[in-house]
């Protein structure tokens, strides 16, 4: 059973400041921003129930910061990096002429998360959680003193 952590704007800001600095093409996001539209969003990835495989407060967290952070940049942009109409990772850029290819692909589970580096962090913390784990099944072993086949 995983545990449930409150959410805080203002640990969130002091951590990730690029989303709370205006810039030139970039409107700070404010509090209400965060936590009336980006924060649902992020718990849909995130999942903060307390049915989730973290046990760990402190983990949880950092993931639903990271999380938070991921979704904020996909939407709105930072003061570091503008709001980008392109989807996926850059492949290929050329200078003359500047030309620009991305890759989404389709069956890469961590494709989404690698679009900003907060989701590429997000995806690597949860690496232990997504391994599988081999729990042997436990039995009782019978020791057999007798029986009709042993003759008595």
């Amino acid at each position: 059973m995983g545990v449930i952590v409150q959410f805080s704007f203002a640990n969130w800001a002091a951590a990730f400041p690029q989303f709370v600095t205006s810039a030139p093409n970039f409107i700070a996001l404010t509090e209400t921003q965060v936590v009336n539209v980006i924060l649902p969003i992020a718990q849909q990835y995130c999942r903060n129930d307390g049915g989730g495989p973290v046990n760990d407060a402190a983990l949880q967290a950092q993931l639903l910061n990271l999380m938070v952070a991921h979704v904020a940049q996909l939407l709105f942009g930072s003061a570091l990096q503008p709001l980008s109409p392109l989807v996926g990772r850059v492949s290929d850029a050329s200078e003359g002429s500047v030309a620009v290819a991305v890759d989404f692909p389709t069956t890469a589970s961590n494709a989404w998360f690698a679009q900003t580096q907060y989701g590429a962090a997000y995806w690597q913390m949860l690496l232990p959680f997504r391994l599988g784990r081999y729990v042997p099944k436990i039995t009782q072993q019978r020791q057999v003193i007798g029986g009709p086949w042993w003759g008595r």
